[in-house]
């Protein structure tokens, strides 16, 4: 039985009202939080990686099956990432997270 369908069983229970838990879990699950929530950890390493300043023009946007998208703000830090050092601030991010989480990372110039 899925979850949704328990939440709603539950609050059948209790005359139609949910809990708080099953009320949030629904909405984080609806909103598409629950994923960036579950994913805050390797976005963070990323953000920490670069350091503050390259963070705010180098910003991870998605985590999903390994690979973390970047969305870059200039051609210039675009093709220094590609080229020199994105491999090494995936490594650095790794490290941070204490395993191997990000096993690729695509930049792409934010539009």
């Amino acid at each position: 039985m899925s979850e949704p369908i328990r939440s709603e069983a539950r609050a059948r229970r209790r005359g139609g009202v949910s809990s708080f838990g099953d009320a949030m879990r629904q909405y984080l699950a609806e909103s598409g939080l629950a994923t960036k929530l579950r994913n805050w950890p390797v976005i963070d390493a990323w953000s920490t990686a670069v350091g503050e300043p390259l963070a705010r023009r180098a910003r991870a946007v998605r985590f999903q099956h390994g690979e973390l998208l970047v969305e870059v703000e200039s051609a210039t830090h675009l093709q220094e990432l590609k080229s020199f050092t994105g491999e090494r601030y995936r490594r650095l991010a790794n490290e941070r997270l204490g395993r191997e989480s990000i096993q690729r990372v695509v930049f792409k110039l934010k539009r």
